[in-house]
């Protein structure tokens, strides 16, 4: 697939203030599936200065600095070409050691992957899901990760939140409602509890033909030894292909945050009004050229 992805996002103050650095983390990533074609990003007001960067988990970020000024808006409008060629997910074959949970990782995989299988306090329901789900599938790791994509899908019922953090895996299992976000980071912890590494992952999600509006989307990704990363999302119940563009990924959902920054103002902290519109056109690509997409 191939796609046109223009994101615009407006904030407004609802007094004049001064803004601070500011880190814009909407730029695709390019990987074995996955090309970046082009991207730019317009800023108003104009920034001072501006870097690109890759943070620790190896995500493109664009860090603006602005002059002390006062203002009453901030505007980001981004503009990228991407090429997707992930047609099946799993085609590979699995490590032999790593065919049933729980996994003896290697000494130098466990160290790399470290930051992806932590637990803080798993919530006790969210260790009775994640081991039930074990048991029956007699510990085989490619039938867990799939088995919970579509738990978690079929019990769940989606709400639309557009801001705040996700909230914490337990609410989400016993409330069963929640955002893409929320059913993400529920995932990427039922995963951890076997000894999965896992992590959360922002990105775009094409919809049907019938869609007309998009908002950034979220799921996560499994590190499966011969495979590498994979992606699942629970929102939607399916094993991630070409229908996601992937941005950021990272083991700590604040750090896939599309925009975060400080402001200041000397009249207090003032009300935020956020607006986005992101407008995704698509066209198939033909054989040739997911061949010559996946061999470059």
């Amino acid at each position: 697939m191939r796609y046109q992805i223009t994101h615009s996002t407006l904030y407004t103050y609802s007094h004049p203030v001064e803004l601070g650095s500011h880190c814009v983390k909407l730029c695709p990533r390019t990987d074995g599936y996955q090309r970046l074609r082009q991207f730019h990003i317009d800023v108003d007001p104009l920034p001072r200065q501006h870097t690109r960067l890759l943070d620790p988990d190896g995500n493109v970020a664009d860090r603006f600095w602005f002059d002390p000024k006062p203002v009453q808006s901030l505007k980001l409008v981004t503009t990228a070409e991407v090429e997707v060629v992930c047609q099946n997910p799993f085609d590979y074959l699995m490590a032999p050691w790593a065919i049933a949970c729980p996994w003896d990782y290697p000494s130098s995989l466990a160290l790399r992957l470290y930051p992806y299988r932590q637990l803080t306090t798993p919530h006790p329901r969210v260790v009775e899901l994640a081991q039930d789900l074990l048991h029956q599938v007699e510990g085989n790791a490619g039938l867990f990760v799939s088995q919970l994509t579509q738990r978690i899908y079929e019990d769940c019922r989606y709400i639309h939140r557009l801001e705040g953090a996700p909230q914490l895996p337990g609410i989400t299992l016993s409330q069963r409602t929640g955002t893409c976000r929320d059913f993400a980071l529920l995932w990427v912890e039922a995963c951890r509890v076997v000894g999965l590494a896992a992590r959360f992952v922002s990105g775009y999600q094409r919809g049907d033909k019938t869609t007309t509006q998009h908002e950034l989307h979220a799921w996560g990704e499994v590190y499966m030894p011969g495979g590498g990363w994979r992606g699942f999302d629970p929102t939607l119940g399916l094993a991630v292909t070409d229908g996601h563009i992937v941005v950021a990924a990272t083991g700590d959902p604040p750090w896939a945050a599309p925009v975060s920054g400080d402001i200041q103002s000397s009249l207090g902290r003032p009300q935020t009004r956020l607006v986005c519109d992101i407008r995704l056109v698509y066209d198939e690509l033909s054989s040739q050229t997911q061949s010559q997409s996946q061999s470059q």
